[in-house]
């Protein structure tokens, strides 16, 4: 049975087989967490999808572990701010649509006041 994707392509990604299994490991556990992938994977098991993501390139390790922390946080930051914005949308139409009903509502109630001062 043969490996997929080989070791060889893998080691091309990364300067050592300790640093390949290291970074295996992390992004596995990154993906388990729910981390976004960032590709398609053949495989179902979240070892094999980090080493899919490895051969094909698109997860290196970072060269700082301050750097990638600080990363993460903005990127954490960056999410906690658009989930904020995204709120903020949603109160506004909200506020928006009641405002239009009592509006609605208003004009009804002038139209039953004329209709029976016609009358």
């Amino acid at each position: 049975m043969m490996l997929e994707p080989s070791i060889d392509k893998l080691l091309q990604h990364v300067d050592s087989k300790y640093s390949l299994v290291v970074l295996e490991a992390k992004r596995a556990h990154e993906l388990r967490d729910g981390e976004r992938p960032t590709m398609e994977f053949k495989s179902v098991k979240r070892t094999l999808q980090a080493l899919e993501e490895i051969a094909a390139g698109t997860v290196t390790i970072h060269p700082s572990p301050d750097a990638k922390r600080e990363t993460l946080k903005e990127k954490r930051e960056l999410e906690r701010l658009q989930q904020k914005m995204a709120e903020k949308l949603i109160r506004e139409q909200i506020a928006k649509e009641e405002a239009e009903e009592e509006a609605k509502q208003k004009g009804n109630r002038a139209a039953k006041a004329a209709a029976a001062a016609a009358e």
